[in-house]
Order: C-alpha cells, then sequence, then structure tokens
C-alpha cells in the first residue's frame, strides 16, 4: 500500500503459511484473539487460497504487516491486521492487529500498520467507522488504538472468561466525520 515508510500491508500468499501456522498456534496469542483451538495447517492453507474473496462477499480481509528491513530493504511479514464483520449497510467493520514476535513489538511497526489501515479504510473502502474490542487491562493496545483516534465508547462487563476470573472489555470507536480531528 504505502511503500514510502518501513511498513508494508500486502495481501496474504501461499509463502504466509508458516508464519501464520506459528501465530495461530500460540497459546499467549489466543489470551487477546479470544482463540480457544488450534488451527490446522490445511484449514489454514485454504484459508489463504480464499484471501482473494471480494470483502462485499466474505465480509472479512486480512493483510499482512511487512517490515522493510535495512539496508537491502528486503520486506519480512511481521504480523497482520484484519477487517472483520464489516457491514456494507451501516459502513462500518471491527478492526484487529497482530505483532507475531515480542521481538518486533513496541518498534512502532503496529501504529504505523494501524494508521495505513485507516486510511485504506476511510478512503479506499469508504467506511463510515472502525471499532475494536480490548481487554480492560490491555494498556499496550488500549494505548495504540486511543493513539490512533478512537476512542472508548463503552464496557461491556464480565466478558471475558480466563482462568483468573472475568475481565472486562472496551469497545473503542473511529468515526470518519468531516469534523474529525483526524485527517486521514
Amino acid at each position: 500500500m504505502n511503500s514510502t515508510s518501513s511498513i508494508i500491508l500486502r495481501a496474504l500468499e501461499p509463502e504466509d503459511l508458516d508464519v501464520l501456522f506459528k501465530w495461530e498456534n500460540d497459546p499467549e496469542i489466543w489470551k487477546v484473539s479470544s482463540t480457544i483451538t488450534p488451527y490446522s495447517r490445511y484449514i489454514l492453507e485454504k484459508y489463504i487460497e480464499n484471501a482473494h474473496l471480494d470483502i462485499y462477499q466474505v465480509k472479512q480481509l486480512r493483510m499482512m504487516i511487512d517490515v522493510k528491513e535495512l539496508p537491502r530493504k528486503k520486506a519480512r511479514p511481521i504480523g497482520t491486521i484484519d477487517l472483520f464483520d464489516f457491514d456494507p449497510y451501516h459502513n462500518r467493520a471491527g478492526v484487529g492487529i497482530l505483532i507475531g514476535e515480542k521481538t518486533d513489538r513496541k518498534k512502532g511497526y503496529a501504529s504505523e500498520a494501524l494508521a495505513q489501515f485507516i486510511r485504506y479504510a476511510f478512503h479506499t473502502l469508504q467506511l463510515h467507522q472502525l471499532y475494536c474490542n480490548i481487554a480492560t487491562d490491555n494498556h499496550e493496545s488500549i494505548g495504540l488504538f486511543t493513539r490512533n483516534g478512537f476512542a472508548i465508547s463503552g464496557e461491556k462487563k464480565d466478558w471475558l472468561k480466563t482462568s483468573a476470573g472475568y475481565r472486562n472489555e472496551y469497545i473503542l470507536q473511529l468515526i470518519n466525520s468531516a469534523d474529525s480531528s483526524h485527517s486521514y
């Protein structure tokens, strides 16, 4: 999408199977993705094969997040960004982001990818709003989304079941309006 930055958002490729298999089956990531069962290589392969289907047909979109490595400027996958629950009538969708390896986190990659994705959602897809759901104790994700213009609009009590008990979850929204202070 934007090749002038260190981050590139791109479509899924068959070569992404191994890294997706690793990330989708990491129990540490399940804690924030509401996943409770592993994915088979076969299911992920079929998912990649069907990733070309139109967003209006499947109501979701996943892009890989690549980072350009200097000095060769070779790109490597570091995560994914997802648009889900796409509602073309109300022009809204959910968004989720993953930076797969701990060593790639806290480097600004997620923020840059999210900013690019917001521009894509608002300008190309012409969405009116994006939303996300984040556990109230996930301060890093809350910070990421609020720094990119999202606002907490509600809190769901005892929403997430964990081994330590129930946790609350925020819903955050970003509305694409003419009077918005963000120019995506």
